[in-house]
């Protein structure tokens, strides 16, 4: 009688044991979608921040700076003694003229390499090439904008003689290099995701590899491609350090790729380094142009993802 009380007392206890445990993993899972809540507030409420501190920055500038003098001004002379002029077009066109030469650059390689990697490259092969490009991906920044300035801007003047040591076409080729590997990557991809099926049945009709390639693939993966485009050139258009070291300080407003140039990142880390006090026009002009580039990647992040809507295919 004693061992089996003793059995009734032991198994009450492993009940209420397994209850309150119970009670424990009820309460951490009641928790969870709290805190993962929390945390995605966390990035929301971030971007709001970075967006307001723009547009109220931006609207203190415009209380200085006529609306119109900025969007439609083709001289930046923020430092002149005499009068300072605040016309974006400069700066914009600096901008273009890197993000021009780099999808030049970056979207044939970027293609021929995807098509390669999806249509034509072994699994071995494939493992190997797809990561080494990658890397490219993990350069820092300064890393290519030194290289741009002490060996692609040498090695271009000993083919065009009058390119100046600051210039827009060595930090462009360069831009484009470093924005290959997202184009090569995300393209091969959307091509891989594209059924066998399709592949087999235009060999089957007589179709060539290449016309596969080129005629089936590439037209299926539409959607993937443009999207990995335009994400690219909106990578391209907020690059800082390259243009920074390797396109110069001089905005110009002309379609000249010798000369030196600036962008609207690199006049940013050329005021924000210290050349203008707090709370004078020079000050607020960063947010302008900060605001200005927002609007640009916003844009093109839009058009990435109406592309892709538009064009994707469901297999």
């Amino acid at each position: 009688m004693a061992s089996n009380d003793h059995q009734a007392n032991v198994s009450v206890q492993d009940m209420i044991a397994k209850q309150k445990g119970k009670k424990g993993k009820k309460r951490i899972e009641k928790s969870i979608p709290v805190i993962l809540f929390i945390i995605a507030s966390i990035s929301v409420l971030t971007t709001f921040g970075i967006v307001f501190t723009l547009i109220f920055e931006t609207f203190e500038f415009f209380q200085r700076v006529p609306f119109f003098d900025f969007l439609l001004g083709t001289e930046w002379l923020p430092f002149s003694n005499n009068e300072p002029l605040f016309g974006i077009l400069p700066l914009i066109a600096g901008t273009f003229k890197v993000t021009l030469i780099a999808v030049v650059v970056a979207v044939p390689f970027g293609l021929a390499s995807a098509v390669y990697l999806s249509e034509y490259a072994s699994d071995n092969m494939r493992r190997v090439i797809k990561p080494v490009l990658e890397v490219l991906a993990g350069v820092p920044t300064i890393v290519y904008g030194f290289f741009a300035l002490t060996f692609v801007t040498p090695l271009l003047q000993q083919f065009i003689p009058e390119l100046k040591i600051f210039n827009a076409l060595s930090p462009g080729i360069v831009v484009g290099i470093m924005i290959l590997p997202m184009i090569a990557s995300l393209s091969e991809d959307a091509m891989s995701s594209v059924p066998n099926s399709i592949r087999d049945g235009a060999l089957a009709l007589g179709a060539t590899k290449l016309e596969v390639a080129v005629k089936v693939v590439l037209p299926a993966a539409l959607s993937g491609i443009m999207a990995s485009i335009v994400l690219a050139v909106s990578r391209a258009i907020g690059e800082t350090m390259i243009v920074s070291l390797a396109g110069g300080s001089t905005p110009r407003f002309d379609l000249d790729m010798t000369d030196s140039i600036q962008t609207m990142t690199a006049y940013i880390v050329q005021v924000s380094t210290g050349d203008a006090g707090y709370g004078t026009t020079i000050y607020y002009s960063i947010y302008s142009v900060g605001f200005t580039l927002f609007l640009f990647t916003l844009l093109m992040n839009l058009l990435a993802h109406v592309i892709s809507k538009r064009f994707r295919e469901e297999y």
